[in-house]
């Protein structure tokens, strides 16, 4: 619950301090810049504040780890819900528009975990989570989309630590194995994820593990 809180905090305070210019630049996702991936942001803000207000009396069938599916497929942009998402940004016009709806809609969906039991349970796409387990999913999305949105922003502050560090963690838990211990926790989860290509030599390091990649979250 911290974590989502933390990781949650420092994207929010990223896209906060994103100039006007940046919204136009591309980002870390295939397809999308900078001002789509925000607008994407602020649907899966929704998603957790409408998830959190609704919950349901039913066993939890996946936890945190288990929530993921996994393919190895990158996305390339041309999916029609992508294509959607970089319309719907594009109709703010205005940058300043998508950080305060951005900023509106995040400190509700912020509040709304604070309030939440961590024992209560809720439905998302056919699963069933505890509060908490569903939140400590989240941790693993704000912090490959904080990667995403600084990107091509190379003065931007990158993802807390902690946060580095648990989705590594869930990241190593899906792949069944660790990463080389000589990869930083953002190089780990660029290239386990597909948002990059390993280097030779961390192809080396990577052995077998570089032939199963990238491990595609969906």
């Amino acid at each position: 619950m911290d974590l989502f809180a933390q990781s949650w905090a420092a994207l929010r305070t990223a896209v906060d301090e994103l100039a006007d210019a940046d919204f136009a630049r591309p980002s870390g996702c295939a397809g999308w810049l900078v001002r789509d991936l925000v607008c994407h942001l602020i649907i899966d803000a929704q998603d957790v504040l409408i998830t959190l207000v609704t919950p349901v009396d039913l066993a939890p069938t996946r936890d945190a780890v288990s929530y993921w599916q996994v393919t190895r497929t990158p996305p390339t942009g041309d999916d029609p819900l992508d294509a959607l998402i970089v319309r719907l940004a594009a109709a703010y016009e205005q940058p300043g528009l998508l950080q305060l709806h951005f900023d509106d809609v995040g400190a509700a969906a912020g509040r709304a975990a604070t309030l939440c039991d961590p024992g209560m349970c809720v439905s998302t796409r056919d699963q069933i989570l505890t509060a908490a387990d569903y939140l400590g999913a989240y941790v693993m999305e704000w912090t490959l989309h904080h990667l995403d949105l600084i990107a091509h922003l190379p003065q931007a502050a990158p993802p807390p630590a902690a946060s580095l560090a648990r989705a590594r963690e869930m990241l190593e838990q899906i792949a069944g194995t660790a990463f080389p211990a000589t990869m930083s926790d953002t190089d780990a989860l660029l290239v386990g994820t597909g948002r990059r290509a390993p280097s030779e030599a961390e192809a080396a390091e990577l052995g077998d593990l570089a032939s199963r990649l990238p491990f595609v979250l969906g």
